[in-house]
């Protein structure tokens, strides 16, 4: 099975978690922003890679809602800098 993250107002208030779970996204990027490894986090909160992976793919997809994909500004940059 998929790990998956889900939103439910009633379950960290509404925060989006790891299914089954009550971390949120946003407390596994706090781990991982503090030095922890995914095999730390996977061994200290019980839950499995996919679904520490599935949290940070979450907080990606959200990021790149709202800006363009890196590959596509970073070739912006590029091609500036080498026309100049």
């Amino acid at each position: 099975m998929k790990a998956k993250i889900v939103r439910n107002p009633k379950i960290m208030v509404g925060k989006p978690t790891i299914e089954g779970t009550r971390l949120t996204v946003e407390f596994i990027l706090n781990l991982v922003e503090h030095g922890q490894t995914i095999p730390q986090i996977t061994e200290d909160y019980e839950i499995t890679e996919d679904q520490v992976k599935a949290a940070i793919n979450y907080a990606k997809k959200e990021v790149t809602k709202n800006s363009p994909p890196q590959m596509a500004v970073a070739h912006e940059i590029f091609t500036r800098r080498k026309h100049q």
